[in-house]
């Protein structure tokens, strides 16, 4: 559709050093409206910047608070005849404590190559591979 407005949203790829091993894990969300599990990311408000807005999203969707690394790429397809465009980032979990919510209702921690197995948009998994090159820590 040419001309339509794009869907502007951003998010985090969230990760963490697991407790005990210190093996790096992501977040991965499950949304019940959608069925799907995928990084904490959401539509940003009016006049929002992207970084703020992936910030705010990680907090709302997962109740962690985090510090943002490396940008990553991109993400941009068609929802609904409309062009989206997400941007990401990593980040890596500081504190906070996860309560469902009305958008997300689980949370999990995963070793990188279960998170790609767990992810149900095949968009989402060079997020994973990005990530790892960024902190040079994954296999």
């Amino acid at each position: 559709m040419a001309g339509a407005t794009v869907v502007r949203a951003a998010g985090c790829v969230l990760w963490r050093r697991a407790p005990g091993t210190g093996v790096i894990e992501l977040a991965l969300v499950h949304r019940p409206k959608y069925g799907d599990w995928s990084f904490p990311k959401g539509k940003l408000k009016r006049g929002e910047d992207p970084l703020p807005g992936a910030i705010r999203e990680v907090l709302e969707e997962t109740g962690m608070h985090c510090a943002v690394g490396a940008r990553l790429p991109t993400a941009r397809y068609m929802v609904d005849g409309r062009p989206k465009e997400v941007r990401y980032w990593s980040a890596e979990m500081t504190g906070g404590f996860f309560e469902p919510n009305r958008e997300v209702d689980q949370l999990v921690w995963l070793p990188p190559d279960a998170a790609r197995a767990r992810l149900s948009n095949e968009r989402d998994r060079p997020l994973v591979d990005a990530l790892c090159a960024a902190l040079g820590l994954c296999p």
